[in-house]
């Protein structure tokens, strides 16, 4: 028996085609939340920070967390795990993951034009016609930018792709349900010993990447009977070390015969490979309107493998805050708009998991005391010697740490 993904547009009445499906096959349902979920057990990654890997907007902190490539690893394993179950229907985003050499698999797209879709939102939720369009903008630019994650296809609606694209404003539900269920009878769509051992290699692969993310690596996986090859897409300096890393990682994974390690298509360009550590701080949020300064100073901690985002202006930074999860920010005290005596107090109030620094050159030992009561990791006079600032944002980090274990 196959199993059924179906990706759509929002608003293109998939959830009734969903419901169809199942009442005529007997499968049962793997929607996003359910993987999500489960990805989150098998990864450590909260849910709603995997849930971030559907969105089109990466975290400003990615290169260095790679947690939008370990979010997907996750995905990943937990699909390749619930299949390992049985034939069922996998609906949203996460039936994008399956690989194109498993073919028992039939893969259908629901789509509409913009007209008959902003139609079938007013119907169901009475909504503004300009917020549905917002909507349907929204969501439309994230399955772009997950197929163009996954398989470098930039038409998520591109009929390559797909065995059945259904255009749900000349069908209804039902029609479209028993579409599927007749090519789902089709030959071509059976297990076999072939098509099964596929499954079995997306497994493989997916458990290895996932073992690789937890030690920091963001590397490519494939697998085959046993085989697995790591694909390097990014340049690195000791690749011979980092090969020897990986394959030992690797080896250790019940089912894994053989490693090969190669670089991918990628590894020439102008990435450098960055192996996350756990330890050191990677989500550093720099605040200064003295822009060459934090601009230096950013550099200056990514020599030392520390990630970091840069906001010139108190406004800025409250606006990363509230998008983004920064573990440690530093910030100056005089900026003009919103100082950073202001921004301390606002975070803190907000979000008091967050460590601040203070680094300025205009303070006084009374804004030191008002800072530290605020509730200030540290409070550093500029100029700051670099070593004393890594040290700091280390300890702030040791702290967040032990207070998440």
């Amino acid at each position: 028996m196959s199993v059924i993904t179906l990706f759509s547009g929002i608003f293109c009445d998939a959830d009734a085609v969903v419901r169809n499906v199942m009442d005529s096959t007997g499968y049962p349902l793997i929607d996003d939340s359910r993987v999500i979920a489960i990805a989150a057990d098998l990864s450590g990654i909260p849910e709603n920070k995997i849930q971030r890997a559907f969105s089109a907007k990466a975290s400003v902190f990615n290169p260095f967390t790679h947690e939008k490539e370990c979010s997907i690893a996750g995905l990943r394993l937990a699909l390749a795990t619930e299949l390992s179950g049985g034939p069922a229907v996998v609906s949203g985003f996460s039936g994008l993951l399956l690989p194109q050499t498993i073919s028992h698999v039939l893969r259908v797209c629901l789509i509409a034009e913009t007209p008959f879709r902003i139609t079938q939102a007013m119907r169901a939720q009475l909504q503004d016609e300009k917020e549905i369009l917002k909507q349907i903008h929204v969501r439309d630019a994230d399955s772009a930018a997950w197929i163009e994650t996954l398989w470098e296809i930039k038409d998520p609606w591109d009929s390559e792709f797909y065995d059945m694209v259904i255009p749900m404003s000349q069908v209804d539900a039902a029609k479209a349900g028993a579409l599927i269920e007749e090519n789902l009878l089709k030959d071509a769509l059976r297990r076999t010993e072939v098509s099964i051992q596929a499954e079995k290699d997306f497994l493989l692969a997916a458990t290895v990447e996932m073992a690789l993310c937890r030690s920091g690596h963001d590397v490519s996986v494939s697998a085959e009977k046993g085989a697995v090859v790591l694909s390097i897409n990014k340049q690195v300096l000791m690749l011979a070390r980092l090969e020897e890393e990986l394959q030992s990682i690797a080896e250790k994974i019940p089912g894994v015969a053989s490693v090969t390690t190669r670089v991918g298509k990628d590894f020439h360009q102008a990435h450098i490979y960055r192996k996350h550590s756990f330890e050191i701080p990677s989500k550093v949020l720099l605040v200064d309107d003295e822009r060459e300064f934090v601009q230096t100073l950013s550099e200056r901690l990514e020599l030392r493998d520390m990630g970091s985002a840069v906001a010139y202006d108190g406004e800025s930074a409250l606006s990363i805050v509230n998008e983004e999860e920064p573990e440690v920010m530093i910030i100056d005290l005089k900026m003009p708009g919103i100082d950073g005596m202001e921004v301390l107090r606002q975070v803190k109030r907000t979000r008091p998991e967050i460590e601040v620094i203070v680094l300025t050159g205009h303070g006084s030992e009374n804004d030191r005391q008002q800072c530290m009561a605020l509730g200030a990791f540290a409070y550093i006079q500029k100029p700051v010697d670099i070593e004393e600032l890594s040290d700091t944002l280390k300890r702030a980090h040791a702290k967040i740490r032990q207070t998440i274990s």
